[in-house]
């Protein structure tokens, strides 16, 4: 019996992931019943760019590729003008993805099978949700716009040009980690603050509380008291948020160690994971206790992104990060605790991106590192503790304050472990 060859195991195997992804494209398009390219167009399509790959790479003429790439689309568009689809669209879409699957079989047969396949998918999905997409854009305001266009100069604009050295007393300011850092916390907001808006107040409590926390728990905290002040219907719900709220930016300050520095992940847990299990424990047992109280508001929240508050962010960083690093020298961890325990009451971000920073520098071990992001914690908490009592307040302080003090003595409770 003849058996094949390894190489044309591999000829054939490209030639049927390149089918494989054409039926997938096409299999979305033929739920068109005017559509010009369905499941037959498509996969033939992408055998069509495997073999002109195949071709160009065996006879050393590229522009057998080309000619494919340019032939198709003009094709397509002949097509759609001598008879054009019956709901008007005038066809562009189908144009561009016929395209790409032609692309992606030559794609496959150089090789990268597995980004063609993931690029099969996510080209799928962008076609069948269409409708969702364009719902998504029309409901985005003039604030969303700049504010997604503001990250994407944060991100894409800023951070590529700046100098990633060490700089300064202590070589404790690298502008481009700087930078990074402020890209990083813009970017958990601004996920959040979409969350938000799209979610508004139609599921409730929690959701609101979860959002409400990646945006600003400080914001959060501060909308909810005033509207329990308000209206003593919402006190109950009120509180639920408020702790959510809290317990998400536990989670957060998590994320952002996993990301930046995941050896302290676990120790870390040891301080913030068990306040985090406590709060859960109050959160939800209040949650089973809530009744439904109708439409809750929004926190009014401003543009995450915006660049006014990337610089302040920033600078508020870089200082915080060089007084660390400054007292650290001088006066060892009982310096940086101070440093926590202050910049906490406002900002805890800064001082927890500043002493991961000084971690990753060998200037800190695990556990002060750990205690410090952990006093932080707890100033803030102590912070908002107090709003909730000086705008919320006996009503609210009485029914939120033991979530949070739960949420405490958890912190508390682990940074007198590890110290």
């Amino acid at each position: 019996m003849n058996t094949l060859e390894p190489a044309t195991y591999a000829n054939v195997e490209a030639f049927a992931i390149s089918i494989g992804i054409g039926l997938l494209m096409g299999l979305e398009r033929e739920r068109k019943p005017d559509a010009k390219a369905g499941l037959r167009t498509f996969a033939l399509t992408a055998m069509l760019g495997c073999l002109a790959a195949l071709l160009s790479a065996k006879t050393g003429n590229a522009w057998l590729l080309a000619v494919g790439f340019l032939v198709l689309p003009v094709m397509m568009i002949v097509s759609l003008a001598q008879d054009p689809q019956d709901d008007g669209d005038p066809g562009t879409t189908s144009v561009v993805a016929l395209m790409l699957c032609y692309g992606l079989g030559a794609l496959v047969w150089h090789g990268h099978a597995t980004l063609a396949v993931m690029l099969a998918i996510t080209t799928t999905i962008l076609l069948y949700f269409k409708g969702q997409l364009q719902n998504a854009s029309r409901s985005l305001t003039h604030k969303d716009l700049i504010s997604i266009l503001q990250f994407g100069v944060l991100s894409l604009v800023v951070l590529p040009i700046l100098p990633n050295q060490d700089y300064g007393p202590y070589l404790a300011l690298n502008p481009h980690q700087i930078w990074w850092m402020v890209v990083l916390i813009s970017g958990l907001s601004l996920a959040g603050y979409a969350a938000l808006r799209f979610v508004g107040n139609r599921h409730g409590a929690p959701l609101l509380g979860f959002f409400g926390g990646l945006v600003s728990s400080t914001a959060t905290t501060m909308v909810f008291a005033r509207n329990a002040r308000d209206d003593a219907k919402l006190t109950e719900t009120a509180t639920l948020v408020i702790l959510i709220a809290n317990l998400v930016v536990i989670v957060r300050i998590g994320i952002v160690a996993a990301v930046l520095a995941p050896t302290l992940v676990v120790p870390l847990a040891g301080i913030l994971g068990i306040g985090l299990l406590f709060g859960l424990i109050v959160a939800v047992f209040k949650w089973r206790t809530l009744t439904a109280a109708g439409d809750l508001p929004l926190p009014e929240v401003k543009n995450p992104t915006e660049i006014r508050t990337a610089l302040t962010f920033g600078l508020l960083y870089g200082a915080v990060l060089l007084l660390s690093a400054w007292l650290q020298d001088i006066a060892g961890s009982q310096g940086l605790y101070l440093v926590a325990l202050a910049s906490g009451l406002t900002d805890v971000d800064a001082i927890t991106l500043s002493t991961l920073r000084l971690f990753n520098q060998n200037t800190l071990t695990a556990n002060p590192t750990v205690v410090a992001i952990g006093l932080a914690s707890l100033s803030n908490l102590i912070f908002k503790s107090g709003l909730v009592i000086a705008i919320g307040g006996k009503p609210l302080a009485r029914r939120a304050l033991p979530g949070l003090a739960a949420i405490g003595v958890g912190f508390i409770a682990g940074i007198v472990v590890l110290s």
